[in-house]
């Protein structure tokens, strides 16, 4: 992908962007890079950013365990490098934790919160006997491809579904199973009230890892959010039906302030 690099808060940061007018951030999930928001770039009227966070893709590692917090730092630092005048932010999987984390502590720096298919502000939980398999993925593309496939059960642009497994391969090694470590120990529970933002919560039906009850979850942690349920796609509406995605963001866009 043609992108660019630029220095936040200690870290090197790859990004792309798109098109101009207010801002509109992507931020990508587990074994993610800016990659899966590639056919969601382009939104008529508004600049469009995603990009890879530390330890992720392309950009620097992130020192020591990976946590959510540091992980909302270093998107808040990037926000701040490039200028970004109240984005509306827009979090998928891990990077919707990372996004609520951000939105709680940060409340001013965002017009508004799209949280798709994201763990609930109580953590998610992967169990314990499931972490040699994830460290075995880090290099085992066919096992990894398989993973990736459980997650996007109906995405059917294979040349796409084969950049995103070796995006998946760039993330940094700790990472494999410090995610699930960091997803278990976070815990925003009772605090996303410090987020009085619009918030718009998107759930596919056929999502294998985040369930109807943790976005119910998150939908009713915040003040004014809502929930919009898509029956018919998986973990990854991003990836699996963009135009779908392209239009349920545009629509909560036109209203957020």
């Amino acid at each position: 992908m043609d992108g660019s690099f630029v220095e936040a808060d200690g870290y090197k940061l790859f990004y792309v962007q798109a098109g101009s007018g207010p801002p509109i951030l992507y931020v990508h999930g587990n074994t993610g890079s800016c990659r899966w928001f590639s056919k969601v770039m382009d939104l008529p009227g508004y600049r469009t950013l995603a990009l890879d966070m530390p330890n992720f893709g392309r950009s620097s590692p992130l020192e020591g365990e990976p946590d959510i917090d540091r992980y909302a730092d270093a998107v808040a630092g990037f926000m701040r490098a490039l200028r970004l005048e109240r984005p509306i932010l827009a979090g998928h999987s891990l990077g919707g934790a990372v996004s609520i984390s951000l939105a709680v502590r940060y409340p001013k720096l965002i017009r508004g919160l799209v949280l798709v298919d994201s763990a609930a502000p109580s953590g998610l939980v992967t169990p314990k006997e499931h972490y040699p398999v994830l460290e075995k993925m880090s290099a085992d593309r066919a096992l990894l491809s398989r993973a990736l496939r459980g997650v996007t059960p109906t995405l059917t642009d294979e040349a796409f579904f084969e950049s995103l497994v070796d995006d998946a391969l760039l993330m940094a090694r700790p990472a494999w199973v410090g995610h699930p470590r960091a997803l278990e120990q976070f815990n925003y529970v009772g605090r996303c009230v410090a987020y009085d933002g619009p918030v718009l919560v998107l759930w596919g039906r056929k999502d294998a890892i985040v369930t109807e009850a943790m976005a119910r979850e998150t939908a009713k942690s915040f003040p004014r959010a809502r929930l919009e349920v898509f029956d018919d796609v998986g973990h990854s509406v991003v990836a699996e039906d963009p135009g779908r995605f392209a239009r349920a963001l545009l629509d909560f866009a036109a209203g957020a302030n």
